[in-house]
Parts: structure tokens; sequence; C-alpha cells
């Protein structure tokens, strides 16, 4: 399947909320962006950029069962929901346990070891500041601490006026 399909997919399974349809379409293009710009291969981009598409998969049950849309609470969720999403898709098992692993650590920034995953992280991060506004502390706390890629660098400081 496609990343188009993907994307037709998880816009259906949003279920018409417009705020997690707009997220995962910025998050997706910053990640498509910087993993482009960083020269992931192939393969890695495809797995990154559906990670991307995804990552918020468990959003809606999170809102149902939790109260909230907690970061942790979507990792433990997600990582499994995903799975069941992809299965149709023609993703091999290795790049859905991958897709899982990244949906399944997309808030957690400790023991970052690959570039898809690094840039998952960073495309989050930059969607959530120019959505949420965060103050000019915050993103440069997360620029020194967290970001490692410089297209990534690059964009935030763009899109946030750093």
């Amino acid at each position: 399947m496609t990343i188009s399909k993907i994307m037709e997919k998880m816009i259906s399974f949003s279920n018409g909320n417009i705020h997690d349809i707009d997220h995962l379409i910025r998050v997706w293009s910053y990640a498509k962006t910087i993993g482009e710009l960083e020269n992931l291969d192939q393969e890695k981009q495809f797995v990154l950029e559906v990670a991307a598409i995804t990552h918020d998969i468990a959003c809606p049950l999170c809102r149902e069962k939790y109260g909230n849309t907690n970061g942790k609470y979507q990792e433990e969720e997600g990582a499994l929901m995903v799975r069941d999403f992809l299965a149709d898709t023609g993703m091999s098992e290795e790049q859905i346990d991958r897709v899982s692993f990244l949906v399944g650590h997309h808030h957690t920034f400790k023991y970052i070891d690959s570039a898809d995953y690094q840039i998952l992280v960073e495309a989050d991060y930059i969607a959530n500041a120019s959505e949420n506004g965060y103050s000019k502390e915050n993103i440069a706390n997360f620029m020194e601490r967290i970001m490692q890629t410089k297209s990534g660098t690059h964009i935030l400081r763009l899109v946030c006026g750093i």
C-alpha cells in the first residue's frame, strides 16, 4: 500500500476529528521533509512516514478510556493498535514491527538510537510547538537537549521564529 493510501486510511480512522487530522498531516509533512533532507534510504523513509501518519492513532481511544491523551498512554495503546491498523497494507512484519516501536516510543526522548526515531520525535515536537505556542525557553531547551538533525533544527527555527 502506498503512503497516500495509508494517509487516506488514517484520515478515515480519525472519524472527522479535524485537530487529529491536521496534526497527523503536519507531523507527516515535517517528518517527510526532514527525512529527505537528511538523506534517509528509501526503506527508512517509508517506515518513518508511516509512523508519522499513525503516531497518534491511540488518541481517540485515550480520550475515551483515560479522559486525556497523555503521551505514555498514547505509546502503550498505540503500539498495539497500529499493528492491527497496518495488517492489511501489504507491509512486511519487519516494517510493521518498526512502525509499532516508533509509535510506542514517540514521546520517549531517552535512548533514541536511529535516524527514523530521531526524526519522528523532532517532527512531532515541531508540530506541537507551533500548534500550542510553546515558549521560546521550552523550544531552546528542546533544541539543546533533544534535537540532533541539522534539518530538523533549521525547520524548528523557521517555524517557531527562533
